[in-house]
C-alpha cells in the first residue's frame, strides 16, 4: 500500500524584490542557512515535505526561481543565465552565508554554479536527479536522443511545452512514481496557465549542454564537474532506479569520484524523487547535515 503524500503547502509566503521582479520565497528555522532548489517545472512546493525535517536543526530558504511558482513572470529569455542571474541576485540580497544546497535538475545546474563560482559560501551539497556532468551523445538511449531533438527545436518544443503544456499536464505526473493528486498536480499546473505563462518551460530545456552547445551551459557545467571531483566539502547523493539525470549505472562512479560524499539509495523512480521519498529523502538529510 502506498504511503499517502501531502499536498498541503503549510508555510508562509515571503516576497523579495530582486532586480524590479518579485521572488516569492519561504523561509523556515533559524541557524545556518540551508538553500532548497528547485527544477523545471516544479516550484517550492515540491520541498514541501522535506524541509519539517530540517527547520528545526537550521534556516530552511527555498524560492521559486524566476518564472516559476508564484515568483513574477517578468519579460526575460529564461535561460540558464537570466535564471542564474535573478538567483545570484536573490542569494546576495538575503545575505546568506555558510550555505548548503540542496539541489535536483535545473536547480542543480543553477546551485551547482552559485557553489564553484562561491566556494568559500558552501558549507554542504545535496544533490538528486542533479546535472552533475555534460551529458555525451552516446550515453543517450534511443528514447533519449529523440526527446532532446525535439527539446532543442524552437518550434518542438514551444509546440509541444508551450502550446501543449505536455511537460506539467504529462510529463511531470509521469516521472513521479507513486503518481500526483489532484490537489498537487493542481498547484503545479497555477503558474502555467497561458501560452506566455510558460515560456521559462520550453526554454529551459533547450540550453541543456550536449555536445558542449550551448556553450554558456556548457562551459559552466564542466567547471562545476570537474570542481565536484575535486572539492572536500561533504556531499550526499539521493538516487533512484532506475533514475534519469543519474541513472543507476553511474552511482558507482559518483561514488568513487566525489571526494567526501554519502550515498542514499531511494528504490524504485525515475526523476522527481521529492515526491516520491519525502521522508526517507528528509530524515536522511537530516541525520547528514548534523555531522557536517
Amino acid at each position: 500500500m502506498k504511503q499517502e503524500i501531502s499536498a498541503e503547502f503549510p508555510f508562509e509566503s515571503m516576497y523579495l524584490k530582486v532586480k524590479n521582479s518579485k521572488i516569492h520565497y519561504i523561509d523556515e528555522g533559524e541557524g545556518d542557512p540551508i538553500l532548497f532548489l528547485h527544477g523545471n517545472p516544479t516550484s517550492s512546493y515540491i520541498w514541501r515535505n522535506i524541509i519539517p525535517y530540517l527547520s528545526k536543526n537550521a534556516r530552511c530558504i527555498a524560492p521559486d526561481l524566476i518564472g516559476f511558482g508564484k515568483s513574477d513572470q517578468p519579460d526575460i529569455d529564461y535561460g540558464f543565465t537570466e535564471v542564474y542571474a535573478y538567483l545570484e541576485a536573490f542569494i546576495d540580497k538575503m545575505q546568506l552565508k555558510n550555505i548548503t544546497i540542496v539541489v535536483q535538475d535545473w536547480g542543480s545546474g543553477l546551485g551547482f554554479h552559485y557553489a564553484n563560482t562561491h566556494r568559500n559560501n558552501i558549507k554542504g551539497i545535496a544533490f538528486m536527479e542533479a546535472m552533475y556532468k555534460q551529458k555525451e551523445w552516446n550515453e543517450l538511449s534511443l528514447g533519449g536522443k529523440l526527446a532532446m531533438k525535439v527539446l532543442r527545436s524552437r518550434f518542438s518544443s514551444w509546440l509541444l511545452l508551450g502550446l501543449g503544456n505536455m511537460f506539467v499536464k504529462n510529463m511531470l505526473p509521469n516521472w513521479v512514481e507513486r503518481g500526483l493528486s489532484a490537489k498537487a498536480l493542481d498547484t503545479y499546473m497555477q503558474p502555467f496557465k497561458t501560452l506566455k505563462s510558460r515560456k521559462p518551460v520550453y526554454v529551459f530545456p533547450r540550453d541543456v549542454p550536449l555536445k558542449g552547445r550551448p556553450l554558456h551551459t556548457a562551459k559552466a557545467v564542466d567547471a562545476y564537474h570537474q570542481w565536484l571531483k575535486e572539492t572536500s566539502i561533504p556531499k550526499i547523493c539521493f538516487y533512484a532506479k532506475p533514475g534519469m539525470l543519474i541513472p543507476i549505472e553511474e552511482v558507482d562512479w559518483i561514488r568513487s569520484n566525489f571526494p567526501n560524499i554519502t550515498m542514499i539509495p531511494l528504490g524504485k523512480g525515475s526523476h522527481f524523487v521529492q515526491e516520491d521519498y519525502p521522508d526517507l529523502i528528509g530524515s536522511e538529510l537530516k541525520k547528514w547535515y548534523q555531522t557536517i
